[in-house]
């Protein structure tokens, strides 16, 4: 996120696919999406669904036209978001089922000026816009899309706890908020933390030059004290290109490989890391992982 840290014919609604029928398919797991002619989904049983609702680009009539326009996978693989054709709307659903559009206010006229963030599970959308600031805050489950809280626009996003309960919003002051943004804490530093751990109080700071990141600290947003800088023994040439903790509180960070990404666990206290995944870029234009923002590092092909 913010940082940010966490890839035969189906007769579905809205899609068309190769594969076997649907019964076969659940649940149908999202390993990655890819852009070639269209916008397609792969299964992670390697099954390729097309999305040939899904906006490639910004449409004429759009702020910037020609622009990528975004295509989001929950990362927990089930959920994707778009902008559909027929009339410009950011819409949700899984593989199976039928779109759902997230707030009318977000369209494809403002591609590029402003771009969503999903949550873990899928269930809530923050849209950034190029103000600096965060416009829409959109909760699925009730289906209710909010101001930003507090009356001010003034946010930056750091991040979403692993269980999406939970967002961490940067300000004036860092902020955790509830999905109803309320304020549940509240702390003033100089530090910018990346992500929030599930115990919504832990938060992960990277330290050094953007881009080139190999070191974390931890943040405690409850006392304000930050933990000893470490720094994470990523292989030479890679560094932290995302970080978060996942659900089961581990710190994870992923990494751009010359031939994909890489995700490590990471030790809090020694910094070594754990392989627990590669993924290998396929040969699209453009390709999109699970959990991945709207514009990481290694979408595009360079």
């Amino acid at each position: 996120m913010k940082s940010r840290t966490s890839l035969v014919a189906l007769a579905l609604t809205g899609l068309t696919a190769t594969a076997q029928p649907a019964a076969a398919e659940a649940p149908a797991t999202i390993a990655y999406a890819q852009r070639t002619q269209t916008w397609e989904v792969v299964l992670t049983s390697g099954k390729v669904v097309e999305v040939p609702e899904a906006l490639a680009v910004a449409p004429k009539e759009a702020v910037n036209e020609g622009a990528r326009a975004p295509f989001l996978i929950s990362g927990d693989g089930r959920h994707i978001f778009y902008y559909r054709k027929k009339d410009g709307l950011f819409v949700e659903r899984t593989v199976h089922g039928k779109e759902r559009v997230v707030a009318k206010g977000i369209t494809a006229y403002a591609i590029g000026e402003e771009w969503p963030f999903v949550s873990y599970d899928g269930s809530f959308v923050v849209t950034g816009t190029s103000g600096p600031g965060l416009g829409v805050f959109v909760d699925l489950r009730k289906g209710k899309a909010m101001g930003p809280p507090e009356k001010t626009d003034a946010w930056g996003l750091a991040g979403f706890s692993p269980d999406s309960t939970r967002l961490l919003l940067r300000g004036e002051r860092m902020v955790v908020f509830d999905r109803a943004l309320r304020s549940r804490l509240r702390l003033k530093t100089r530090l910018a933390p990346s992500a929030l751990a599930g115990d919504y109080t832990t938060s992960a700071v990277l330290v050094g030059e953007g881009g080139r990141y190999r070191k974390v600290r931890l943040l405690s947003l409850r006392t304000g004290r930050a933990g000893a800088v470490v720094s994470v023994k990523l292989p030479r040439g890679q560094y932290i290109d995302d970080i978060d903790f996942d659900r089961s509180g581990r710190l994870v960070v992923r990494s751009r490989t010359a031939t994909g990404v890489a995700v490590y666990q990471v030790s809090r206290r020694t910094g070594a890391v754990k392989l627990l995944k590669e993924i290998e870029r396929p040969d699209a234009a453009v390709w999109v992982l699970p959990h991945d923002d709207a514009y990481e590092p290694w979408t595009e092909r360079k």
